[in-house]
């Protein structure tokens, strides 16, 4: 019994510890497990909290609390589990959703070191506020960040959008979007796993055309309390009821309809919609089919004749041929569809043309699948080739025909809409039910020995860090055999993925989107529809055993992060050889990719380089262990939508403890040619300054243009030929320009480095790029004590921006 206590004492201790840090930094906080925990607006409207969505999945939202209608989630993509679920307020002010007690799912990213308090809006605006000694700042609000609904008073804004739910009931995000495009108009998106497209308004028509303004920038729509709807590019509309004062929601439905709903009777009816005809909107009944609205029936999706349908439960997977086509001409004919229309994706169009030549066209072209022969007002006759066959649509009102691509020996096979194998009369998205499973915590023997040892020798951490490397390899070792345990939860809060499934997103790992010493990274899109970057470590018998290291690495190292602009990870695959990362897909791209294609101006550039500051400081200073990134270019650090920077791939960081900062516990160079300090070339201690050091590069490759791997030469006898190269060039033009003009502006020299293709923004952020350079080049200093640390780039790069406020 004695034997048995000393071996718990250390997961005991492990857990006071949580539960006590726990209760110190939260004020408030709402649990999973208790139904009665709500919060209620004053009025009675609206309720929050937390919502099932699923066999043990719940998401925390806001609802209308006499018909449980949803209007926002936190955590839509995310579900969390039923047990030790929490949200809470921390004494930094920061309103986190935890999920099992383990894992930060959501946060409002806030801080504040003065109370702060949670309400719940008569409006159904959720507010965090900050307690003042002169009244109460709003530190965040849920009106700022809508899911798919939009209630009387919120806003729509530049830098807002709804996006659809998957299904009526799955509602992770789903393909739709409403937005303000770049032309100021209000448009409605869709953003499918492989293409996207506007179709509201009419995407044939001129802004103009559509009766919109382009000419107001100020970007803001807003439904009001009677059902009158506003927007500043001029569309505006009421509601069928407009004028009563009664509860109402607009909301992007998972159709990619708008529709207004009002209360009426303890129901809600639909009082306005902006599309009547159901099958305008793209992406519907998937690719290979066609879409047929009846009022009275609705829609009706169909596969094309000669194609069957990919999933039966869920139209957006489209169809797929029952045959290949040959290059052979003599092996080809074109099956007739009268008033079929496939919008969009034309590999060429040509006008005043025969029918017979654009037939001919289409044959001439081995990938050519139809053609779409009309004429339009001015009676001239138009071809439209198509590759891909996308938003199709049968409908009396189209004046042309389209000519389906068949070998011979099918044609005489398929009917236009006949075949049962062919016409499939369900038009409806899929209902999923989301599933999670509650990550319990399982300790062998063995790792209860190993914890009395840790506790033992002083080595709390390492005790952590041991706990997740064993489970790692007791779970390789289980994987050949048994498979079925992939779609649970893993230790670290990521969904565990087949190679299977993940073959699968990728179609095959044929869209490659990047590549390094560590692996390949594919676009994909996993089974809930998310579209993600899914990493290939190399799987080699010569590296076999360096792969799986880095791989166990970078999966225990990303499970103990969290920061904005740190790359998130969603799941991993460990099967037999193969050694799989799942990551958020950022559609920017790379900051290599943006600085070739001269995509950023000066603000972006600026703002860049302070976002992975920020992210290089927190890895360096606020983690329980000492991380080193080791491998910091324009390659690993990704920009999201916004341009907001995320660094990734950490596959060659290392984890340290935080007495041990000055070591030479590395068994290989790492880095990246033209990016690495000093200290790796000449053998000497290795630091955080390593990652200054290239943090400095980057900027300055940033502000000049010039990557620091081009102006080298090709030797290899000493790496600072590359990087030295680039700073040298610098420090030249710096020490030139203040000898010739002294007594002017200091900032002139930086003039004469900055890249030319987009100098000409210069004047205007001539103060942020010298602070820039200045701070560049303190971190490029030899000498690895001279440095900055990365919280002191951040202090300086800071103490400029609020100066200029």
């Amino acid at each position: 019994m004695a034997v048995s206590l000393m071996l718990h004492f250390p997961l005991l201790l492990s857990l006071f510890f949580q539960s006590s840090s726990s209760s110190h930094n939260s004020r408030f906080s709402l649990s999973v497990e208790k139904p009665e925990d709500v919060i209620l607006s004053q009025n009675g409207v609206f309720s929050a909290g937390f919502y099932l969505v699923g066999e043990n999945a719940y998401v925390f939202s806001i609802w209308f609390a006499q018909t449980l209608a949803v209007v926002w989630t936190a955590n839509r993509d995310r579900s969390i589990n039923g047990k030790r679920s929490s949200l809470s307020i921390h004494r930094t002010g920061n309103l986190v959703l935890s999920d099992a007690g383990q894992y930060e799912v959501w946060s409002t990213a806030t801080t504040s070191s003065l109370p702060t308090q949670l309400i719940l809006n008569n409006n159904g605006n959720l507010v965090l506020y900050e307690h003042q000694l002169r009244g109460s700042k709003i530190l965040w609000e849920s009106f700022d960040f809508p899911t798919d609904t939009l209630l009387p008073g919120q806003q729509l804004t530049r830098y807002t959008k709804l996006v659809s739910a998957r299904s009526e009931t799955n509602y992770s995000s789903g393909f739709y979007k409403l937005v303000f495009d770049d032309e100021n108009v209000l448009t409605l998106l869709y953003d499918g796993p492989d293409v996207s497209s506007k179709y509201w308004p009419s995407p044939w028509l001129k802004s103009w055309e559509a009766d919109r303004n382009i000419y107001d920038s100020s970007r803001i729509a807003v439904l009001d309390s009677l059902g009158g709807f506003s927007s500043t590019d001029k569309y505006n509309f009421t509601t069928s009821d407009y004028g009563v004062l009664i509860q109402r929601r607009l909301k992007l439905d998972p159709d990619g309809n708008i529709r207004v709903y009002s209360l009426q009777n303890n129901l809600w009816e639909v009082t306005w919609q902006a599309i009547s005809d159901a099958c305008i909107v793209h992406g519907l009944c998937g690719a290979d089919s066609t879409c047929v609205y009846d009022p009275r029936e609705g829609r009706k999706c169909s596969c094309l004749p000669g194609y069957r349908v990919k999933n039966h439960s869920d139209w957006s997977y489209g169809c797929e041929p029952t045959f290949k086509l040959s290059c052979n001409k003599k092996e080809t004919t074109f099956f007739k569809l009268q008033d079929v229309e496939l919008y969009g994706y034309d590999f060429f169009y040509k006008e005043n043309i025969s029918y017979s030549d654009c037939e001919n066209e289409c044959i001439e072209d081995c990938e050519c699948r139809a053609f779409q022969y009309s004429f339009n007002h001015d009676g001239l006759f138009q071809c439209y080739a198509k590759r891909v066959l996308l938003n199709g649509r049968r409908s009396p009102d189209f004046r042309g025909t389209t000519y389906l691509r068949l070998p011979k020996t099918k044609r005489n096979n398929v009917s236009f809409f006949a075949d049962e194998e062919f016409a499939q009369d369900n038009g409806h998205i899929c209902s999923v039910k989301l599933d999670r499973a509650y990550a319990k915590r399982h300790v062998s023997s063995f790792l209860k020995f190993f914890l009395w040892f840790s506790v033992a020798i002083g080595l709390v951490e390492v005790l952590f860090i041991s706990m997740t490397w064993f489970y790692l390899i007791r779970t390789k070792q289980k994987s050949d055999g048994n498979q079925q345990g992939y779609n649970f939860l893993s230790p670290f809060g990521f969904r565990k993925y087949t190679y299977s499934e993940l073959k699968q997103a990728t179609k095959g790992f044929t869209e490659e989107i990047g590549r390094g010493a560590g692996g390949i990274v594919y676009k994909g899109v996993l089974p809930d529809q998310r579209t993600a970057a899914i990493k290939n470590l190399h799987d080699d018998n010569i590296g076999a055993k360096r792969d799986e290291a880095e791989f166990l690495a970078e999966v225990s190292i990303i499970g103990k992060l969290n920061h904005m602009n740190l790359i998130e990870m969603w799941g991993y695959c460990a099967e037999g050889k193969h050694r799989l990362l799942v990551y958020e897909y950022l559609e920017k791209g790379s900051l290599a990719d943006n600085l070739k294609s001269n995509t950023l101006d000066w603000t972006k550039r600026y703002n860049i380089a302070l976002g992975t500051a920020r992210v290089l400081a927190y890895l360096h200073e606020e983690c329980l262990e000492w991380i080193l990134h080791c491998d910091i270019k324009p390659q690993n650090i990704l920009l999201g939508s916004n341009y907001q920077p995320k660094v990734a791939d950490f596959g060659l960081s290392k984890l340290l403890n935080r007495s041990d900062q000055h070591t030479q516990n590395f068994s290989v160079v790492r880095g990246t040619r033209g990016y690495m300090a000093p200290e790796w070339v000449f053998n000497l201690p290795i630091t955080s300054k390593v990652d200054v050091y290239s943090f400095g590069i980057v900027v300055l490759e940033m502000i000049t243009g010039r990557s620091p791997t081009m102006m080298g030469g090709q030797s290899d006898k000493a790496e600072e030929a590359h990087n030295e190269r680039l700073v040298m060039w610098v420090r030249e033009k710096r020490k030139k320009m203040t000898s010739e003009e002294e007594g002017s502006s200091s900032s002139s020299w930086v003039e004469q480095i900055i890249e030319a293709a987009i100098g000409s923004e210069f004047d205007v952020e001539k103060k942020k790029m010298e602070t820039l350079a200045n701070v560049a080049l303190k971190c490029v200093e030899e000498d690895k004590d001279a440095r900055p640390s990365m919280s002191q780039v951040v202090e300086m790069l800071q103490s400029h921006e609020d100066d200029a406020s």
